[in-house]
């Protein structure tokens, strides 16, 4: 089956998280993703996470997946109109440099729609590319921090912690890959030509701050960190086991709520004025929290998931990546790819996302060598004869 995005050509420029990640949505459904590294060391994720093998992380194995990579050092004229030759080629273009470094190299969108007028440009930033921030660096942290993310995550007597994950990276990579599908789909099919994508990393996070600000506005209610707590929806939280576990409950609702006080034998609850009904769940949601963790404490979490399941309550254990790897329903939906490296062996990643009924996405090869690519790329794509090749190569320019 051919792959939803075969015929899109990507360069992929930037390092790390939030246009790596990008261009991986993008490749893992068909793109040709061209992604351009330094010489010598190439993108810093190839020696970050938990394990490294000859210069190359097992994270960087899934990120830089399905992805053809080359070397060109665009700090040097030569290597700045060699990226325009590829860029010339290709239907977008992924970078996530500070604002003004593509201006400075000659690459700014202005420069490159005079040599690919249908180019469309994801560009990730900290703070967009304009506005008084826009020079501020800005990684995702920061994003998640001033997009409101951290002021509401944690207990509300300690100082904000993070979420666990670079989570304000990999929302503007999101952004990016969606911004990118609207530009084609309206060049392609809207008659409209090529245009470039402004995200700034604390944007994406920001959007994702569900009705705070309208609140904000009209009642001037700040939304604070809770900790386990979902405020006002009750039950709705994390709740002790037997076996020192814990288990997510959310039986808020006033028909879940009934099956959850009969489970707990407890029926009569349904009907008692503090509980019937969602408004008042809300008014006392310490004192209903804290009889449904007395019922819990009573069992094991494999016991409490089978009783809850049964009885058409949501409910799910809170998994470390070790009880990932063992559930069978990530292994029977393929979450976890069985794939093979060449410093690696045998490895496993993460299953491709979202499945699409006819034309799924897939993982071809796993993160290349450093400058895997080069002969393929330049000689067929960028149009190099082979003595211009051998030419950039002795001069460092790939």
């Amino acid at each position: 089956m051919n792959k939803p995005l075969e015929g899109l050509r990507v360069v992929e420029m930037g390092t790390l998280i939030a246009g790596p990640f990008c261009g991986r949505l993008l490749a893992d459904f068909g793109a040709e993703v061209i992604k351009i590294e330094p010489p010598k060391d190439g993108d810093p994720l190839r020696v970050w996470g938990e394990a490294v093998k000859e210069n190359r992380s097992l994270w960087w194995t899934a990120q830089a997946r399905n992805k053809k990579c080359v070397t060109l050092n665009l700090r040097e004229k030569e290597g700045q109109e060699l990226a325009k030759r590829l860029i010339g080629e290709a239907d977008i273009l992924v970078e996530n440099f500070r604002p003004g470094r593509m201006e400075d190299w000659g690459l700014g969108y202005e420069d490159l729609k005079k040599v690919n007028p249908g180019l469309i440009m994801v560009r990730i930033s900290g703070f967009g590319q304009d506005g008084p921030y826009k020079d501020k660096v800005g990684f995702g942290s920061i994003g998640e921090a001033m997009g409101g993310l951290r002021y509401l995550t944690g207990y509300p007597d300690r100082p904000p912690t993070r979420v666990g994950i670079s989570i304000g990276d990999s929302l503007a990579s999101l952004f990016g890959a969606l911004g990118a599908m609207m530009a084609v789909y309206n060049r392609d099919i809207n008659g409209g030509s090529g245009q470039y994508i402004d995200i700034a990393l604390y944007e994406a996070v920001f959007a994702l701050m569900e009705g705070q600000l309208t609140e904000f506005y009209r009642t001037g209610a700040i939304k604070e960190r809770t900790g386990t707590k979902l405020p006002k929806i009750a039950p709705s939280n994390a709740y002790d086991t037997k076996d020192a576990k814990h288990i997510i409950i959310g039986a808020n609702n006033d028909n879940i709520f009934r099956r959850l006080c009969k489970l707990m034998g407890r029926p009569e609850m349904a009907d008692n004025t503090r509980y019937a009904t969602h408004l008042a769940r809300g008014e006392v949601q310490d004192e209903l929290d804290e009889i449904v963790n007395d019922w819990t404490k009573g069992f094991t979490l494999s016991e409490l998931d089978k009783m809850l399941n049964k009885s058409s309550i949501p409910a799910g254990p809170i998994y470390s990546m070790k009880e990932i790897s063992e559930d069978p329903h990530y292994q029977a939906r393929d979450m976890i790819l069985d794939v093979v490296d060449k410093i690696w062996g045998e490895i496993k990643q993460p299953g491709i996302v979202p499945k699409l009924s006819e034309t799924p996405g897939s993982v071809d090869w796993v993160g290349p060598a450093l400058g895997e690519h080069n002969e393929e790329v330049y000689l067929k794509v960028a149009g190099l004869t082979e003595e211009e090749y051998l030419n950039f190569k002795v001069k460092g320019i790939i």
